[in-house]
């Protein structure tokens, strides 16, 4: 590994390490109703929020009527921005001329399920799809409000955690309404500046039309891409206002702007590990899961580097050493080279973020599989924001059944016990993926209507390109390999099927599970009790996380990356 991309992965992980303690402090603050520097701002605009919709922000909810809410919330913003996408030719700022992909019903539908389930999988081209009306009204506003409903999932799960003989996890529409004017409206105005800085465009224009010096007709479009690129990371929806996402300069003109961009997506998911640990009254938990997390995403940028650095074997001839042209360079911006390009995809498949500044597609089998195993694993490494420490905690429950069944005993987590209806909740989270994504991967691989969208690839990289999709959609992730055509009416129907189950059918169980935790009685520690703070339980953790991947998708893998790799080497 060069210098240069070691000291760009341990300066990350330091800075994000670094602000655990102050950003987790501020989300604890926020949720818990305590005084905060933005309170001036912010408390006013809060009132007046809940003077408008009739919400009485002192009245909690169960588990149930808590879920309902969020449920009704992703889909009225579903209905509103399918009906915004439909009507976009009557509405503003829509260039006929240039915005020519037709906006089929169920291409609508599907990008409104996409990005209400903060999926933001794009079955299309942006810039001769979407009008700035689209982008900004439709698009950009539903980043904000489903990543801030992501984030009052998270922070009512935890809540469930730490309350005792309690009926209740908060209020939805106060989660809510918090997320949005404390943490993900600041943080956007901050970062859009910063990306303005540095380039990216916000404005209005029309779009421009270029001749090169061969006299080809050049189409550029500008836009207000600051404002929805900045929430697309910091809300981890994914998303990109141009086609080429985050490899285009307008979206990410230089390797800082990328740095900060990704450090955008983290900061925000890894400081809810410090957020739990205070909320639950037991801060070695928090860093035992932020532990847990850092080690595998080390180990994901070791894998992926590695295997992008070696390149492809059966290119005789081309240099595969340490510069920033030297290995597997296909696919990827020279400005960012394989550093950048590891950072960036390794972040992002781990936090639900369907952003790229590679094609995924042209890396390596191995490096393209460890992408792949992220989204796998439940994208619980930062995860998604508020759902990423849904998925570590429920993963941690199961490590502390299977260390129950070892030593004979109910397994217990925060001194309350796992029992039979808890026990049942965190199977069908664990479940809840390897039965859908794997079901629909075989319906598109043995069908022609299935196959017909591989229009570059088949054979095992034309399995792995079908399967990568359902797997990032399901995890509200987005991201895809290109290879696959995915506007078609099979692909969008059930694409968004495996989207509704990843937000919603995840959730559900979840907060159940919070909510039978509320209602019981904190029992104190015994000399038989588990330690779920210590070292030996995050290996405990780790082994289990890699143990149940591999036994729900071995087969699948070795259908796709690991045959590949066999057969071709790449």
């Amino acid at each position: 590994m060069d210098l240069y991309s070691a000291l760009q992965y341990a300066l990350f992980v330091a800075i994000v390490t670094a602000l655990l303690l102050p950003l987790g402090g501020y989300l604890e603050r926020v949720f818990s109703r305590k005084p905060t520097a933005l309170d001036r701002l912010c408390l006013p605009l809060e009132r007046l929020i809940y003077r408008i919709t009739k919400v009485d922000p002192e009245i909690e909810m169960a588990s149930t009527e808590y879920t309902m809410c969020f449920v009704f919330f992703g889909l009225a913003g579903t209905l509103l921005l399918y009906l915004i996408l439909r009507l976009q030719t009557f509405l503003p700022w829509f260039f006929p001329q240039y915005h020519t992909t037709p906006m089929t019903a169920n291409l609508a539908m599907n990008t409104a399920i996409s990005f209400s389930t903060t999926t933001t999988w794009q079955a299309y081209g942006g810039e001769n799809t979407m009008s700035y009306f689209s982008q900004m009204a439709g698009l950009c506003a539903q980043n904000f409000l489903a990543g801030a409903a992501g984030l009052a999932i998270g922070i009512a799960f935890i809540r469930g955690l730490a309350r005792q003989c309690s009926e209740t996890i908060g209020n939805f529409w106060v989660d809510l309404t918090r997320a949005l004017l404390w943490v993900l409206l600041p943080g956007a105005l901050i970062g859009a500046a910063l990306l303005v800085w540095q380039g990216v465009p916000m404005n209005f224009h029309d779009y421009a039309v270029a001749t090169s010096v061969e006299h080809s007709r050049q189409v550029i479009a500008q836009g207000p891409v600051a404002a929805l690129e900045v929430i697309k990371n910091l809300g981890t929806n994914g998303g990109g206002f141009f086609n080429a996402n985050g490899a285009h300069p307008y979206e990410n003109p230089t390797p800082l702007t990328n740095f900060l961009e990704m450090l955008a997506i983290a900061l925000l998911p890894a400081a809810l590990t410090n957020t739990f640990g205070r909320m639950v009254g037991r801060p070695r938990q928090g860093w035992m899961l932020y532990g847990v997390m850092v080690v595998l995403f080390a180990l994901g940028l070791l894998f992926v580097h590695s295997s992008e650095q070696r390149g492809n074997p059966l290119l005789g001839g081309v240099h595969t050493g340490l510069s920033q042209s030297g290995g597997n360079m296909e696919g990827k911006e020279v400005r960012f080279g394989i550093g950048g390009s590891t950072l960036t995809a390794v972040v992002t498949s781990n936090t639900s973020t369907g952003s790229n500044n590679a094609m995924h597609d042209s890396f390596t089998s191995l490096g393209g599989m460890v992408l792949l195993v992220n989204f796998l694993l439940g994208e619980l490494v930062f995860g998604g924001l508020g759902t990423g420490m849904v998925s570590m905690v429920m993963a941690a429950a199961i490590a502390v059944f299977l260390a129950g069944l070892m030593v004979g005993r109910t397994p217990e987590y925060l001194g309350k016990k796992i029992g039979p209806t808890e026990n049942k909740m965190v199977m069908l989270y664990a479940l809840a993926a390897p039965l859908l994504v794997l079901p629909l991967t075989a319906i598109a691989v043995s069908s022609r209507v299935g196959l017909s969208g591989l229009t570059t690839n088949t054979g095992p990289h034309g399995f792995t390109e079908i399967l990568f999709a359902y797997a990032s959609c399901f995890a509200n992730n987005g991201q895809s390999f290109a290879g696959l055509s995915a506007n078609t009416v099979l692909y969008n129907l059930t694409t968004a099927l495996a989207m509704m189950a990843g937000r919603f059918g995840l959730a559900i169980p979840a907060l159940a599970f919070a909510g039978l935790f509320a209602r019981q009685k904190t029992t104190p520690t015994s000399s038989g009790t588990l330690p779920t703070d210590s070292l030996s339980f995050g290996v405990l953790l780790t082994a289990s996380l890699v143990t149940v991947t591999a036994l729900s998708y071995l087969p699948a893998l070795a259908l796709g990356p690991v045959l590949e790799r066999l057969v071709f080497g790449g």
